[in-house]
Order: structure tokens, then C-alpha cells, then sequence
């Protein structure tokens, strides 16, 4: 059995069903289904079991999986809410949620593979996965953060595979739950299909109007990597999960326009809410990635977008 939480959640879901591409189907998703439109995700899936998050760690912890075959948990399931301000609730959910993931692992020697977060960086210029490097702008930031400061602690007598993937901004299919946090390519189809615009915040933090720049993932290519370490379980530690390379927003606009051959950029003004916590600028610095032996090719947003389109616009 495998085990998916936050199964029914975006990079969740692709992830189940890039198991059963490969002829997985005893999955077990674990998923907090309040917001119920999120079962679509899972409509065209195939999965052995469902469980509430809460109810599937009690059973956990009460030793009710202690007779089953886990090969692996994928623990994908978090508030991914940046503009969330409760912390004490970020924290319960984020953090010690995934800590009694984590010691259940350990005591019973089964890989775990997390998701962790670009936003942990907060607005430093470089991206590698060292201390001196990160300074989350937000509590969301903040909870991954203190995780993956909690495995550094412990990297060193771990009796199996622990993973920490740090996703940059990742896009694709199964990510209309997500509302307002959905990503900037998902809402531009949107606002081309209903006004023949698309629309973009002015410049900010020295860039010109959609010219702060992001790493944008392909979600397809960050179910590659979990699955590329489910297949590599020797293999411990924090890895960026981006392409690599950074691209304006406006190649994401215009390769929107491209798909659809018709509409426009209109720039509007940067939100005040958003000025001191917001990344202009994000770029995976992907060399542990590659010594760990991922040769990974990730999309371009030229690539990735017009695959998305295709799905979205089906």
C-alpha cells in the first residue's frame, strides 16, 4: 500500500494518478474533504481507501496500519494558504501533523517523502537548501521552514528515507479547488475566456510591469521527482523541485494568448497587502537535485502552459 495524503489536493492528486500510471492501485488517500469539490480530483483515480486526515492519524497512531504492507507515504497535505495568518492553526496542521508523520515513519522504516516549500526562502536572491539562505516572509513559510529545520536535526540516525521536496510555483491540471490560490496561468485562462484580457500586477521591487520573475513547475514534472525518490529510497535529505530557470510573468501571459491566438496583457496596480511579503524573484537552484543523481528535464512555461491549456480548455 502506498499513502497519499492531501491525495484529493492538487499536486495530491496528480500524484495518485501518476501512480496508477505505473500500475499502482492500492492507495490509500488521506485528505480533509470540508471543501467537497475537491473529490473531482479523484474521479478518473484509482484508489483502495479513503480516510478523513484527523481519523487516519488516529488509526495510525492507535496501530491500526501496524499489520499492513506500507511501502511509502507521500505526505502532500498542508494549508498551502500563504495569506493565512493563524499560526497556531498553520502550525498544528503543517508542522506537527508532519512530525507524527515523520517518527511514524521512523519507527516503522518506512520512506517518507514530504512536500516542503519554496516559500522558505522568503526574499532571499539565492535558492539552495541551506540555513543561511532562508527567511520565510510568511507563517506558511514559516511551518515548512521549521520542519525541515526539525529533519536537519535528525538526518544524521534516520533508519529510512526521509524526503523533503521543495516545490516552486507549481501549475497545472487539478488545481481549480484552490480558488484564489490557484496558479497565475489557471486564473489568466479564466479572465481570456471572459474578457479577451489577461491581467498582470505592475512593476514592483525594480521590475518592470510582469516582469518579476518566478521558476514555474510543471505539475507533471513534480510528480516525476516524488517518483523518481520512490524509486531511489537510499536517498535522504531537501531538494528543490524547480526547473531551474526563471521566467516573467508575461511569458506565462503570453503563452495563454498563444494557445488561444487572441487577447492582451492590462496591467494593474500592486497590491498593498502583498508589497514586503511577496517573491519577485525565485530560481530552484537545482545542484543537490542533480548529485543525488535526478536528471529530471523539467518544462519550460512555454512547454508546460500550452499542455495545461489543452487540458483546462478540453
Amino acid at each position: 500500500m502506498i499513502i497519499v495524503t492531501g491525495g484529493a489536493g492538487f499536486i495530491g492528486s496528480n500524484l495518485v494518478s501518476g501512480l496508477n500510471e505505473r500500475g499502482y492501485d492500492n492507495i490509500l488517500v488521506v485528505d480533509d474533504l470540508s471543501k467537497g469539490i475537491k473529490y473531482k480530483n479523484l474521479v478518473d483515480c484509482r484508489i483502495a481507501d479513503y480516510f478523513d486526515k484527523q481519523a487516519f492519524l488516529d488509526k495510525l497512531l492507535q496501530g491500526d496500519f501496524k499489520n499492513k504492507s506500507v511501502e511509502a507515504i507521500f505526505h502532500q497535505g498542508a494549508c498551502s494558504t500563504t495569506t493565512e495568518w493563524d499560526g497556531r492553526y498553520m502550525m498544528e496542521n503543517n508542522y506537527q501533523y508532519t512530525k507524527q508523520l515523520f517518527h511514524y515513519c521512523q519507527t516503522h522504516k518506512i520512506p517518507f517523502i514530504y512536500a516542503s516549500s519554496a516559500a522558505v526562502y522568503g526574499g532571499n536572491r539565492a535558492f539552495k537548501e541551506d540555513l543561511s539562505f532562508e527567511a520565510p516572509l510568511n507563517v506558511y513559510g514559516y511551518s515548512k521552514f521549521q520542519f525541515d529545520q526539525y529533519l536537519r536535526r535528525h538526518l544524521s540516525t534516520l533508519t529510512s528515507q526521509v524526503v523533503g521536496l521543495r516545490y516552486f510555483n507549481v501549475y497545472g491540471p487539478r488545481e481549480a479547488h484552490k480558488e484564489s490560490m490557484a496558479s497565475v496561468a489557471y486564473h489568466l485562462n479564466n479572465q481570456l475566456l471572459q474578457s479577451d484580457k489577461v491581467r498582470l500586477f505592475e512593476g514592483c521591487d525594480g521590475y518592470g510591469n510582469g516582469e518579476q520573475v518566478r521558476d514555474f513547475v510543471y505539475v507533471g514534472d513534480a510528480v516525476a521527482v516524488n517518483l523518481w525518490f520512490l524509486d531511489h529510497p537510499e536517498i535522504s535529505g531537501i531538494f528543490n523541485t524547480g526547473t531551474g530557470k526563471s521566467q516573467p510573468f508575461n511569458d506565462v501571459a503570453n503563452a495563454v494568448i498563444a494557445y488561444h491566438q487572441k487577447g492582451e496583457i492590462e496591467y494593474i496596480p500592486f497590491p498593498e497587502h502583498l508589497k514586503g511579503c511577496y517573491q519577485s524573484f525565485t530560481e530552484a537552484n537545482l545542484e543537490n537535485l542533480r548529485q543525488a543523481g535526478c536528471d529530471h528535464r523539467f518544462k519550460s512555461v512555454e512547454q508546460g502552459v500550452q499542455l495545461y491549456m489543452e487540458w483546462l480548455n478540453r
